[in-house]
């Protein structure tokens, strides 16, 4: 399964998907990468004067990238007919400087465990200089339709 299949597979779309490419996959773990736009709806009122990525919408871009297309490549068999539906059952992120409307980050994820079709995640989102944005632990559970 290809990168962009399993994009094509994701159950979101604009203004909810939050992956514009995955650089890396295996079956133990992903990369990709999104771009805010400077005019996202979130921007608006997150802050007054001072717009910056809600943690909310940074963990919702790790969890794309890093829980959902990796379950996605896993389920590759059990997924032929599309319509993965996805369910996120716990996340703890720390988060450490903020994400600008504009900027490029990039999902790495790494599986710790994959069982019963619940997939567990180390993830860590970086910006465009490499420098650690947030980090945690991502689990969900992921099935077709």
């Amino acid at each position: 399964m290809t990168s962009n299949q399993i994009v094509k597979l994701l159950p979101y779309q604009h203004p909810f998907l939050f992956v514009d490419e995955l650089t890396a996959v295996s079956s133990e773990g992903v990369t990709g990468n999104y771009t805010f736009k400077k005019n996202a709806y979130f921007y608006k009122g997150h802050f007054k004067n001072n717009p910056i990525t809600p943690g909310v919408i940074l963990t919702e871009c790790m969890a794309q990238i890093g829980l959902v297309c990796l379950g996605i490549f896993l389920l590759k068999d059990e997924l032929l007919e599309g319509n993965p539906q996805v369910a996120l059952t716990s996340s703890q992120v720390d988060f450490f400087i903020p994400v600008l409307p504009g900027e490029k980050v990039t999902v790495i994820s790494e599986k710790e465990v994959f069982r019963f079709h619940k997939l567990k995640c180390n993830v860590k989102l970086l910006n465009e200089k490499g420098e650690l944005v947030c980090r945690g632990k991502i689990s969900g559970m992921i099935g077709n339709r």
